[in-house]
């Protein structure tokens, strides 16, 4: 009997971070080979990374950042793993699927290999439920169903925009809760996927995370974080932030649970306080006002929904620091430029092919 063929082969890219050789994809070759990898590499542009025969592949390094956007190409963070929203930019697909390098294949209680990437493109392909909760979690899993109670007119939910997924071994924790729990490992496997209900924020993390391009790439964008910047990994956080307030607004769901991955290494958590610290007080400012941020109804795209965000971001959040100021001009520079890499109709035309990426591997 033939292979049956990868889900959605031609219309998802997998999308990485790195500064290392990616030998980690070895063991994640039995899921991702059949899909196109857009490699993003952080750092010195002149380090060569090596990546495992047999994959499909473009890598981008800084030097192509700067070409292909020119001074735009100050939106994109350095020295950082946020630097990763380039690839969603710079993607054709529908699709997106991003992972950290070091994130391997995890297992399932019953021992088998969890293939992360199918379990998000199950959550993706099926609705969300975000204006009512369901107890069973997801409804359009095998083996549940809506329960008693659930509202007939709102069982068709809503298009999923977001898969979220989660990690076993090391948690995702900021560096206070590291430095107090330095051996906590995650060893619960639950298995359940649910909709975050409208109006509730959640943290995002980007190290195993899905995601419908067309019905919410724009707002995807990983901030200013790294070199430079007064603030780090809060990058994922702060496109977390952005995306339910506009994925609230416009009708859409984000899913949180299934598929873990395991998270092979610990982070110093003295390096992450450095990195953290200034988040740490400004978030809880940063929450509240997205708890408390809307849109107006003109608002029915993303971009004009990023936009109208990011004037509310300067004008409630420059008191905090100076540097919401620049976050809310780099948040417009990153729609100026999806917009140029992504035209619709009359743009289309004026796409210059040229700029593609330095090294290309099939």
């Amino acid at each position: 009997m033939a292979a049956a063929t990868p889900l959605l082969k031609d219309e998802l890219d997998i999308v990485i971070p790195t500064i290392r050789n990616l030998d980690f994809l070895e063991m994640w070759r039995p899921f991702f080979q059949p899909y196109h990898l857009i490699i993003v590499q952080d750092g010195d542009p002149s380090k060569i990374i090596k990546v495992p025969e047999g994959f499909d592949y473009e890598l981008y390094n800084r030097n192509d950042i700067n070409r292909i956007l020119g001074p735009k190409a100050s939106c994109i963070s350095f020295k950082d793993s946020a630097c990763r929203c380039f690839g969603y930019m710079v993607s054709k697909k529908k699709y997106i699927y991003t992972i950290d390098d070091d994130c391997f294949v995890a297992k399932d209680p019953s021992g088998k290999d969890i293939n992360a990437l199918e379990q998000h493109i199950k959550n993706l392909l099926c609705p969300s439920t975000p204006h009512f909760f369901n107890t069973l979690y997801d409804p359009y899993r095998d083996g549940a169903d809506f329960v008693r109670g659930y509202p007939f007119s709102m069982r068709e939910g809503a298009p999923t925009a977001v898969s979220h997924g989660l990690w076993l071994n090391i948690p995702d924790y900021d560096a206070p809760t590291q430095l107090v729990k330095p051996h906590e490992r995650n060893t619960r496997y639950v298995d359940a996927v649910m909709t975050i209900p409208k109006g509730t924020l959640f943290p995002m993390c980007g190290m195993n995370l899905a995601f419908d391009r067309d019905l919410i790439g724009p707002a995807m964008y990983f901030g200013l974080m790294g070199d430079g910047q007064p603030i780090g990994r809060y990058d994922d956080m702060w496109a977390g932030w952005c995306t339910k307030v506009i994925c609230d607004h416009l009708g859409l769901g984000i899913k949180t649970g299934l598929p873990y991955i395991w998270h092979s290494k610990a982070s110093n958590p003295f390096v992450n306080l450095k990195k953290e610290y200034n988040g740490i007080f400004w978030q809880e400012e940063i929450i509240p006002f997205f708890q408390a941020a809307t849109l107006s109804k003109e608002c029915t795209t993303v971009q004009q929904c990023y936009l109208e965000l990011s004037k509310q971001v300067k004008e409630k959040l420059s008191k905090i620091d100076p540097y919401f100021t620049k976050l809310g001009d780099a948040m417009v520079t990153w729609i100026e430029a999806w917009d140029e890499l992504n035209p619709t109709g009359d743009n289309l035309a004026k796409l210059s092919i040229a700029d593609g990426p330095a090294k290309t591997k099939k």
